[in-house]
C-alpha cells in the first residue's frame, strides 16, 4: 500500500494510476492525513456493493431460524443492528 502526499500524487498521478491496476492500495495525504484512496475499479466495485447490501434486524434473523420454534413475539418494532 502506498502512501503520497496530495502534492506528489498531483505530479505522478499517471503512476498511481498503473499501481491501483496492479492492485495496490493508493493513500492520498493531506497535511500528513489520510483523506482519499486509489484504487482499482475491481476493489470499487466490491466495496460498492459491499456497502450496499441489506442486512436482516435481529427479529429477522430470528424469523429465518429453521426449526419451527414459536417465539412469543412483542407487538414492538423491531431495532436494527449492526453484525
Amino acid at each position: 500500500m502506498s502512501r503520497v502526499s496530495l502534492k506528489e500524487a498531483k505530479a505522478g498521478f499517471s503512476g498511481l494510476v498503473d499501481q491501483a491496476v496492479k492492485g495496490e492500495f493508493v493513500t492520498i495525504t493531506r497535511h500528513g492525513k489520510p483523506v482519499a484512496a486509489l484504487v482499482s475499479i475491481e476493489a470499487a466495485e466490491a466495496a460498492r456493493k459491499a456497502l450496499g447490501k441489506t442486512r436482516p434486524n435481529f427479529g429477522e434473523y430470528l424469523m429465518q431460524f429453521p426449526g419451527g420454534v414459536d417465539f412469543e413475539r412483542s407487538a414492538s418494532k423491531m431495532r436494527d443492528i449492526d453484525w
